[in-house]
């Protein structure tokens, strides 16, 4: 049964019930009222209005199934009206509560969405960019047949996380700060093997070794990026400083 099935048959079965207790609204008749009403509200994108209904029906009713409804709903309407921060703590409050709901792959791959959806340019705080990795990896060790998507988001996350660290070092070797540049260009490479802008780090690296007075490990690292990148905009950079050191 769907989601939607799913939720059809909660409230049919709540308004039958309160139906036939009593002619006179109960709290159970009024929370299915909210609950209908946020839909028509979201219905219509008026975001806070509709979670204003969710939440009276969280707050009022203590049914568990419309009450956990109720709490997807909020995190979803977040989600929808792009206030990503609201919607991964939503989300991920959801998860922790009910963690074998049959939601679970949808909701995790949307926490993976909303901190994804908030990382920031590669100079500056990366802290969306490695939760959003963290959640999408959690994805695809759990459930590798629906791998496709999140594979994609969790490399671009891998790339932005490597294009900060190169950004970093190069910040470093501007400042003549050398040993550092070095440390963070080092393990750009070692940490993101697959990193589609190595040529990048291989040039810095090569220009901070250099700068360092390593001349035979910038040597190694320059004629590495001269044959493995022959197109590289850092191509004939580094064969004159080569052709330089030689």
């Amino acid at each position: 049964m769907t989601g939607f099935l799913k939720l059809c048959a909660v409230l049919l079965v709540l308004v039958l019930t309160v139906a036939c207790s009593s002619s006179r609204p109960t709290p159970e008749q009024d929370a299915v009222k909210s609950f209908q009403s946020a839909e028509r509200l979201l219905e219509r994108g008026l975001w806070e209005d509709a979670i204003s209904a969710w939440e009276q029906v969280r707050d009022t009713y203590y049914t568990p199934e419309l009450s956990m409804l109720a709490e997807l709903k909020i995190a979803d309407t977040y989600f929808l009206s792009e206030r990503y921060a609201e919607a991964a703590i939503g989300y991920s409050e959801f998860l922790r509560r009910y963690p074998n709901d049959f939601r679970t792959p949808t909701l995790i791959f949307r926490l993976g969405q909303s901190y994804y959806r908030q990382i920031l340019s590669r100079d500056r705080d990366q802290t969306n960019t490695r939760l959003a990795l963290a959640t999408f990896e959690e994805f695809l060790q759990r459930f590798p047949d629906n791998a496709d998507q999140a594979a994609q988001l969790a490399l671009r996350a891998r790339t932005r996380l490597a294009d900060h660290e190169v950004y970093v070092g190069r910040f470093y070797l501007q400042r003549k700060q050398y040993q550092p540049a070095i440390s963070r260009l080092e393990n750009t490479l070692r940490d993101f093997p697959d990193y589609y802008f190595r040529d990048e780090a291989f040039f810095f690296l090569g220009s901070a070794y250099l700068a360092a007075g390593k001349t035979d490990q910038a040597q190694q690292i320059l004629q590495q990026l001269v044959e493995e990148f022959p197109a590289s905009v850092y191509h004939d950079r580094a064969r004159k400083i080569l052709s330089r050191e030689g």
